[in-house]
This record gives C-alpha cells, structure tokens and sequence, in this order.
C-alpha cells in the first residue's frame, strides 16, 4: 500500500474509491427555460396560481406538483370566495410579472411581481362598470387575456359570449370598457402529469425555477419540520435520557420590556356577547331577530325566534323606531327559553322588567317540569312604560323559562331579566362568573368589539359604535357576521366600563373604511370600501370616539357619556384601525385617512395599525410598509399556528428592527386545546417575553365560546349557562398575566444534550417586577423525558422563599392544571421538571447582596 501511495494520481483514484464517490460528468443546466403557468378547478378553484418548466415546450415538469405561489384573496372564505380561474401571466417591459384571472364576478383580479414570489397587493378592477344598467343581471367575467400595443396593454375578456376590452399603462388607471370586435390570444394547452391544462408560456432563465424550485422544497420542508406531536417526539425522542439543564441569570444584563404584555381579546363569536358575557338571561327579547342575521338559511330565525306561544308582531306606534318590533298577547301566554334554557340559582335575586301597555299581565320563572319558581303581577297602562320586579326562585335549575300571561290584550317589548349578581354589581351588567374567569387573568389590556365582527359582513354590517350606547331600547341591534344576532346591549359604554372594573386599558377597534375580507354579503369580500364622498363622515366617527371616550362632560359625546353613568372621561389611550385587512389600494387610501385624521387631532392617542392575517406574505408586506411610512407605534399581528410552528419560531421577533413599530400580537393560538398544545404556547410565550421590548402586547383568540354554538375553535374558555370550563390554555395564559415583568433577564442555558431538538423544546425566561421586586422564573419542557434545572442567580440579593407552580400531564389530554407548593430558593431552583411540564418559580428576595449564588 505504502508503495502504491508514492504516486499521487492512484493515490487520489484510490480516495474516491474507498470513500464512496464516484467522478460524474458535469451537467450543463440550460440558460433558458419555458415557464407554463396555470391554474385549476380542484379544491373549487381555491389552490392559486401553479408552474411547470420544459426546455422542448414538449416533456414538462410541475413544480410541487401544483404548488401555490399566488393565490386569490377575492370573496369570502366560502365554497365560491378565493377562487382563481384561467389564470393568465405575463411580462412586461420592466421584466415584471403580471397574473389576471377570472373571480366569478363583474372584475378584473390581478397581480404583479419581479420574482414570482413576493407579490404586491391584489387589484380588482370593475371592469363592466360604464356598460352595466341597474337592471342588469351580474355579468361574470371570463376568459382574461393580455396583448401589448405600443406604450400600453390591452386587457380582454368574454361576458355572456360578448368580448370586451380596456386599456392600461400602468396596471392602476384603466379606460372605460368597449366592445371588442378583435381576435384576442387564448390560454395554451399543455400537458401535465397525463392531464391537459390550459395557461401561458413565458420564457425564463433557468435561476427562476431553481429558485421556484427551492421555495417550493423550503414550504414543504417546514410544513413537515411543523408537524409534531407527542407521538412524534416519542419517535425523534427514542433513547434520549433525562436532560439537565444549567441555567444562569445575570441581574446586570437586563432590559425594560412591556408592563402590558399579556391582555384578552374579546370578540363577539361564539355567543360571547348575546348568551354570554352579557347577563341579560332572555334570548330575543326584542323580537328583531330576523331572517337575514342568517342569510335566509333558517326560516325559524325571525322575529319569534326563542319564544313560544299564541301572539304577533307588531309594529305600530313601537317604543322607539330604532326597534320596531313588538309582542301582541290576546288572553293568551308566551314563554322564552332564554339561551339553552334560563339558569337560575335558589334564593338570588332577579330583576325583570318589560316595557308594556295594555292590560295587566303575570310574569312566572317555570321550570322544565312546569313547577312555579317565581312570579310578580305587573299593570300596564294604556301607553308604553317600563315596568319592573324582582323575581326570587325557589330552586336552582339550569333549564328554566320566563312566561308571560294575560286575560285581556297586551303589548310587550325589551323583555328583559338580569341577575342583581353581575360583574361589579352593575346594572346591565356582565354575567359574574365569566366575567371573572377574565379579570382572574390579570389582562392589562381588553380589545374589543371583535375582529371580523369590528368590520362587518359587507359595507353596510359595519360596526357602528354609536348604534351601541345609549339606553337600550334606543340601541340598533344587526346581524353579526358569524351569523347570528347581536342586541348591543353590551355597547361600547359596557365595554369600557368593563375595561376600568378590570384595571385594563381599552383597545377598541374600528373598521378602517372596508368591510371583512370575508364578507360574502355583496360577494366581494373587502374589496370595495366606503365611498370616498361618504368617508369624512366616517373618519368623524372615528373622532367622535375619542371624544365620548375622553372629551369633557360638556362635549357633544361627552356629555352622552356622562348622562349614561360616567361623567368622568375613561382615559383611552389606544385605537385599533383596521383588523385583517386585505392590503389593497382601496383599503391603503381609506386607512391612511382615517390614522392622518387621529393623529392630527389626537396625538396622543397611540394608533394601533394592521398587517393583515397571517405572520408572511403580501398582506404581512404592504401592511408593515405603509406603517413604517405612517410611522405608527404598534402594529396588530395575527397568526393561528401548530404546535409545531410555535416550537419551531421561538426566535420570530429576535430579528424585529427595534427602531420601528412595535407589535401587538393580537391574535394566535395553536389550534386545539391539549396540553400539548398550551405547552407550545407557554414556550413560544418564553421568546415572546424575551422580545417584550418590540412585542408591547399579546392575547390569545378567540377568548369566549358557548357549548353548542361555537363559529370558531379552538376557545380560551368555553361555558354553558351555568358552568364556566376554563380550558388547558387558558391556566397558561393565566400564569403569564399573573406573574408578568416589566424587566426581562438575560439567561444562559447550558443543556446536557446540545441536540437542537432538545433545546427548542426548552424554555426558559426570567423578568422582574419592579412593583414587588420579585423575581419571575417561567422554566417550559415539552419533551417525553425529565429536565433538571441548576439555576445560578449572578448578582442577585439574596433569594428566598419561592411560590412553586407547576403544571405537567398527559399531552394528549385536557385536564393538566396548576398546583403550588411554597419551596425553599434551593429547593426551587433544582426541582425536576417533569416530561411536559410548565413551571412558573416567583422568588422573593431579601436585601442582602450575594453574588454568584447556585443552587
């Protein structure tokens, strides 16, 4: 052998050999390639815009296959919002992209990039706007086309077998619409995987599609990385032995961070105004629901919805013309159901009142078996009063009903029963326990209205704040998008009523002139916003806000606050503009009004702006240009992620630019309520805190949901009508707003397996509160094995006793909760963490100095 390796050729023959290489050939990789893009009809039309690449226009070859680069934002998320069809691509002179496709509506969608990747905002043009008459059927756009004439592009398309074309230089100002007489280009056909699809061919160099090529691989790469759970760890995990961990915290490497990082969101979804937080125990109790709050797809949802019994609706010379509906009963009796059945409880008081004219009528509480809980005589007159008593029940139950009878005719209406038990005893107020389950979070922050609920199911569903102050029967009551129907007697009043009983500050939200992007009512989703000549009114709603919020008692809506209860101002500090919205030029033109108009006229009102709904792509983009533009202090972020995501993204806001907004989190979750999942939580909340400089605020959504009716899950806390059910999720977001910091702690963790799948399933955060002094340890471990901390304090005084809470279980169940124990420092400081665990450690330390102490 030693003779063979004197000759360095045979040698270095020899090496490839025994280590496994063998020499190939290098392969030429073409310059130039065909990019054919498409799209489909599978999943409705709904998976976007896909490419295949060829060197013949003959053999092709999917990247994905059928991965989506571009998809459509248009219409609800419906069987036939999203749709992208006979997607038609492009470039221009400026090498830029350029993508319209059909929608199944009377526009023009479209879309540009320079990459194929990054793509701006989406543009709907109404097309047959100059040419469509009232009467007009809805014409459908069809079969898009591109053709270039000089300087400008001409656009065409197919309605009703008819062509018609207009012309753009600039993809932003098109002319107005005329017949098209011409022979415009069609879509290609080519076949893919053994099926014919129909799209355009445009060359590109190679780096395109391997650039495509990774990003597709990058998306999939991650979507698997993000797809954990315990039965997968306990496969990555075989044979992994209990990890210690040496854990240092150094007092003089600090930094302030957030007073108010961890808040609620409360969105009326779920029941959880109406049947919810709200005590009012009768459903309808109006008579205004109507068929519409559910699209017509109940009947049964009208004006009688919830009550039973001979009567009818009426609507002559009603209470208030905010609410016209009212009951007739001729010698007869109605019954109200409430929400699922009226929950009662033995000896407590009730108050019931109704407004009513006619004769005199008997109002009982009953329970399901017909037995008399309570009853109170009442006497109208011959005009609309208010009347009122005080009902007592003999017995608890949880499925009782409210009866009204009489011997002669009488009208009804604003039937209403609250328990004298509400939150803070207020009237109108909130029901007790779930208000308390909240404040028990310690929120330092309450956003409100809702999010979707905020901008409503079309231009005309557009919350409206000063339809929900007032008294009562004066309030409009609508249709919620998640359709059903809010009475707004939680208003906006409540709201910040609410918000001081908790000690929180309020963030209510407002629409920033476009509806949801889900709204299906109109088709459009947010497309198309308020009209720009009936803006200034809106944008002085938005004024006149503030004012009711903090103008003087002698101010127009000042003076409106005070006559409800509260003639000193409530000291808003925060508004929300916007909420998921689709960064379109319709919404940036409207947006940019409404924050210039608040900041002009109160700037010390911090303005919250909006980046859309989703932690990536165009929304996330535009939304954080124009608030980088608009110099806006935060900025809401919402994002419902797997658990994995969470494990995986520890490390989101390390990388934040500092000098720019700050960020509210406003909402996420890890979609399901396992222990597992809350674990995730709790460990992506350790790099939230950590991040507390940049991230100003977080709270987990949806907040609220009744059993039977929810829209939406997963829920922080679900409920009944007399059972409050905390979920896994909720003890975790409840340990974080018990034990906050407004210093966060730098630490050093030093593991005894340096795998990195370990590590990122260990969490570890240190703040202190300046307020109590004590020191907050949140220590997470959300692997299959025991952690064993060592926790070193570096210039620290002495600690003391510690409050040790401790959640651990099963990760695929439910019912994990928090159990303190008071431990020595010591103790504390090397108590083993169990396999899937969360431990909050709350140290109290003493005067002394003592550096360099471990335990």
């Amino acid at each position: 052998m030693q003779q063979f390796l004197k000759y360095p050729f045979f040698a270095l023959v020899l090496f490839f050999v025994l280590s496994g290489f063998i020499l190939k050939p290098t392969i030429e990789k073409p310059e130039k390639v065909y990019l054919f893009a498409y799209s489909t009809v599978k999943n409705n039309g709904k998976n976007g815009l896909h490419f295949a690449w060829s060197s013949d226009h003959k053999n092709w070859f999917a990247i994905g296959p059928e991965h989506s680069f571009l998809k459509s934002d248009y219409g609800s998320w419906g069987p036939t919002g999203k749709t992208m069809s006979e997607a038609f691509l492009f470039k221009d002179d400026a090498s830029v992209f350029h993508c319209f496709w059909s929608v199944k509506d009377d526009v023009l969608a479209h879309a540009s990039s320079k990459d194929l990747i990054n793509w701006k905002s989406q543009r709907y043009v109404q097309a047959m706007k100059n040419l469509r008459k009232k009467t007009d059927e809805k014409p459908v756009i069809q079969s898009i086309t591109v053709s270039e004439k000089g300087s400008q592009y001409n656009i065409h398309w197919v309605v009703n077998n008819t062509g018609y074309y207009n012309t753009t230089k600039d993809f932003e100002n098109y002319t107005e619409a005329k017949t098209d007489t011409g022979t415009s280009s069609k879509l290609i056909e080519v076949t893919i995987q053994g099926d014919i699809q129909k799209g355009t061919i445009t060359e590109v160099n190679w780096s395109l599609v391997e650039i495509l090529t990774k990003t597709m691989e990058s998306v999939k790469f991650k979507d698997k990385q993000n797809n954990t759970s315990p039965k997968s760890d306990s496969l990555l995990f075989t044979g992994l032995k209990p990890v210690t961990a040496q854990i240092s915290i150094n007092s003089q490497q600090s930094k302030k961070i957030s007073n108010m990082l961890t808040g609620v969101f409360f969105e009326d979804i779920n029941y959880a105004a109406d049947g919810g937080l709200y005590g009012e125990l009768i459903q309808n109790r109006d008579f205004e629901y109507a068929v519409s709050d559910k699209k017509g797809r109940d009947e049964k949802w009208n004006a009688t919805m919830a009550w039973s019994g001979d009567f009818k609706i009426a609507k002559e010379n009603p209470i208030h013309s905010n609410n016209p509906n009212y009951a007739v009963i001729t010698k007869e009796t109605i019954s109200n159901t409430g929400f699922d059945g009226i929950a009662l409880k033995a000896n407590e008081k009730y108050d019931f009142s109704v407004f009513a004219k006619g004769e005199k009528c008997i109002v009982k509480l009953k329970g399901a078996n017909g037995e008399t809980l309570a009853e109170a005589v009442l006497k109208p007159t011959a005009s609309w009063k208010k009347l009122s008593a005080v009902l007592k029940p003999s017995k608890t139950v949880t499925d009782a009903h409210l009866e009204i009878s009489t011997t002669g005719e009488t009208a009804v209406d604003m039937i209403s029963l609250f328990p004298q038990k509400t939150f803070k005893n207020r009237k109108n107020g909130l029901r007790a326990d779930l208000a308390e389950a909240i404040a028990d979070m310690h929120p330092k922050f309450v956003r409100f209205p809702g999010g979707c609920v905020a901008h409503g199911d079309g231009l005309h569903n557009i919350y409206k704040w000063k339809n929900t102050i007032g008294p009562l029967e004066n309030r409009i009551s609508s249709r919620n998008i998640w359709n059903y129907h809010q009475s707004m007697g939680l208003g906006y009043f409540e709201y910040f009523q609410f918000c001081e009983d908790l000690g929180a500050e309020a963030v209510p939200v407002l629409a920033a002139g476009v509806p949801c992007q889900n709204s299906s009512d109109g088709g459009a989703g947010q497309q198309f916003g308020i009209p720009m000549q009936e803006m200034d009114e809106y944008v002085q709603d938005v004024l006149d806000l503030i004012e009711y919020a903090n103008g003087s008692a002698t101010s127009a809506w000042g003076k409106k606050r005070a006559e409800a209860g509260h003639p000193k101002p409530f000291n808003l500090k925060y508004i929300g503009i916007g909420n998921e919205d689709l960064i379109s030029d319709v919404f940036e033109e409207r947006y940019r009004m409404i924050v210039k108009a608040v900041q002009k006229k109160y700037p010390e009102i911090i303005v919250i702006g909006t980046v859309g709904p989703f932690n990536e792509g165009t929304d996330y983009n535009e939304g954080w240009r124009i608030a980088n533009d608009l110099k806006l202090p935060i900025v809401d972020e919402h994002y419902y992620q797997s658990p994995g995501w969470f494990i995986n993204n520890q490390h989101f806001y390390d990388s934040y630019d500092r000098s720019k907004s700050k960020v509210y989190l406003g909402e996420y979750a890890s979609r399901g309520n396992k222990f597992y999942n809350a674990l995730s939580e709790a460990l992506y909340l350790t790099g939230v805190e950590r991040n507390g400089d940049v991230v100003a605020m977080a709270s987990y959504a949806p907040l609220l949901a009744r059993e039977k009716h929810t829209q939406w899950n997963p829920d922080l806390i679900y409920f009944t009508g007399s059972e409050v059910k905390p979920t896994v999720n909720y003890f975790v977001q409840k340990l974080y707003g018990q034990n906050p910091g407004d210093v966060y702690l730098q630490s050093t963790v030093k593991l005894s397996d340096a795998n990195n799948e370990v590590s990122k399933r260990i969490g570890v955060s240190a703040v202190q509160d300046n307020a109590s002094e004590d020191l907050i340890i949140k220590l997470v471990n959300l692997l299959p094995v025991a952690v064993t901390p060592s926790i070193d304090l570096v210039n620290f005084s002495t600690a003391e006793n510690t409050a040790y809470i401790l959640m651990s279980g099963n990760p695929e169940k439910t019912t994990a909760r928090p159990v303190t124990q008071k431990l020595s420092a010591k103790e504390a400081f090397s108590k083993e963490l169990p396999p899937y665990s969360f431990a909050v450690i709350r140290v109290k330390m003493s005067s002394k100095t003592l550096l360099n102490e471990t335990f």
